[in-house]
């Protein structure tokens, strides 16, 4: 009798995967019929594979791109609510930038932002407003970049329309919502021969700079694994952004949309399209409890329920064998977080919940330079973090040479330090495109990686919609993702 129900079972799961087409549950199934995504894709030996276009004629790569030095950067920034103001205050303080251009749909909020440009000294930039007066703003012959910190889904409409004005573009995380949306800023960025850089500012957080650095001289071995996420409750804060467009955006759609934040720094240390790239993931997510309690509550006869998961998890896997785990959790009371860990064959650094290091001795004295040294200890234990000293005395050591570079005579840290913005970071962020666009330097951060960490909220939903199968990660350099070797930073001198 248990052999006949073990065959009647088998027969019924394979007439389930004749009608299903995939190995997942009847259930997911139909939540795949339900989502359609930006771009065709087939099914290869259990991955899905999604459609690349061919880089078409006259577009060229931009990896390790040069524009012309601009002796004083223009810019135009467009979207004036929540992230846009502070980022304007920052611009006041950064040597050769002409602010020339305040944008958003509501006029009073680009009026408002004048008051940083009086209080610096600087002239009254023109205001623009309306649903498209971003157009007006791109259109203008004296702006040369324009940073967008608008709503997530204006992000990509107001960065093609600036690259095809000739505009470099800046733009808020996460830059696009669908791998189409990717290919189109990738498209246009090759076309028109202009950057656009993702505004991620957690690579430019004091300890993942350090870090980084010291990933990149060997501290930790091989990176083999690393950790990021955005654990963050946004129960107090839906209501603040303008006309609901988060909630909203959260209401509609599933996966892991904002993963910029984790899997950037994380895809840094890993030198991904620079010698190693994302071949595919796996994600899931919890069904959602909390978000459809409060989409009912704040968006009542709008939406009945909250597509997006209270939790979302995946696995991503590089070419080289490397692995990435990432969470996403805007839900549920937990502790703010990004995670960040890097596990190394010979060391490892986390940052959340506690900060520290776990480095090998003999590692450190492999790699010692004139400058470096090694600790001035006999033995460190590879089961706990290392002491708070010999942590200090590598942190200093160790610093990125981005935080010291000179700014009115300090280091750029310390400087950032005292105009603020998530404790500098923003700063450093903003310096560093500012610099390397006044230098003619190809950007720390560029349109390939705009791209890859803006497409995992695409591609995470289909992997969700599809009973959690792998989905392969385009490759949008079109092959040329080991044509360097190593993230670089570049500096005038």
């Amino acid at each position: 009798m248990r052999r006949t129900k073990t065959i009647l079972g088998a027969l019924l799961f394979a007439v389930c995967l004749m009608f299903t087409g995939c190995g997942c549950p009847q259930e997911s199934a139909c939540q795949a019929n339900k989502f359609k995504a930006s771009v065709d894709y087939k099914i290869v030996d259990g991955v899905i594979v999604l459609d690349e276009p061919q880089r078409a004629p006259g577009q060229k790569s931009m990896i390790e791109f040069r524009a012309n030095p601009l002796e004083t950067v223009r810019v135009g920034f467009v979207g004036l609510g929540m992230r846009g103001p502070g980022a304007v205050q920052r611009f006041t303080h950064i040597e050769g930038v002409a602010i020339n251009g305040l944008c958003d749909k509501y006029a009073e909020r680009a009026e408002g932002c004048q008051a940083f440009l009086e209080k610096a000294g600087m002239p009254k930039a023109k205001v623009y407003s309306g649903d498209e007066g971003y157009k007006q703003l791109c259109e203008s012959d004296d702006i040369d970049l324009v940073y967008i910190a608008t709503s997530w889904q204006m992000h990509v409409p107001v960065a093609l329309y600036a690259m095809e004005h000739g505009k470099h573009v800046a733009i808020e995380v996460p830059s696009a919502n669908t791998v189409e949306e990717c290919w189109q800023l990738v498209d246009a960025a090759e076309r028109n021969q202009v950057h656009c850089m993702i505004l991620e500012n957690c690579c430019y957080d004091h300890y993942e700079l350090t870090t980084l650095n010291m990933a990149q001289q060997g501290v930790f071995g091989e990176i083999i694994h690393a950790e990021g996420a955005y654990i963050h409750n946004l129960e107090p804060y839906w209501k603040h952004y303008a006309d609901n467009w988060r909630l909203e955006y959260n209401a509609a759609n599933n996966g892991d949309v904002y993963a910029t934040h984790g899997v950037g720094p994380n895809c840094q240390a890993m030198n991904i399209h620079r010698g190693d790239k994302l071949d595919y993931l796996v994600a899931m997510s919890t069904k959602s409890v909390n978000g459809t309690k409060i989409v009912r509550e704040q968006m009542g006869e709008k939406a009945d329920t909250c597509m997006h998961g209270d939790q979302i998890n995946t696995l991503i896997r590089t070419a080289k064998g490397y692995t990435i785990d990432m969470q996403h959790n805007v839900m549920t009371p937990r502790p703010y977080s990004r995670m960040y860990q890097l596990v190394g064959t010979e060391g490892f650094a986390n940052k959340y919940p506690t900060a520290g290091y776990t480095f090998k001795l003999d590692q450190l004295k492999s790699i010692a330079t004139e400058e470096t040294g090694a600790p001035n200890i006999e033995a460190l234990d590879h089961h706990s973090f290392a002491p708070a000293s010999v942590v200090a005395e590598m942190t200093e050591k160790y610093k990125h040479p981005v935080q010291k570079q000179l700014v009115n005579g300090q280091p750029l840290q310390q400087y950032s330090l005292s105009v603020g913005g998530h404790g500098g970071m923003d700063f450093i962020m903003d310096y560093r495109l500012v610099y390397c666009l006044r230098n003619g330097l190809p950007l720390d951060m560029d349109v390939y990686d705009t791209a890859e960490w803006s497409a995992m909220g695409e591609l995470t939903r289909i992997s969700i919609e599809n009973g959690s199968k792998p989905v392969k990660v385009p490759d949008f350099t079109r092959g040329d993702w080991n044509k360097v070797k190593e993230l670089k930073f570049y500096f005038a001198d």
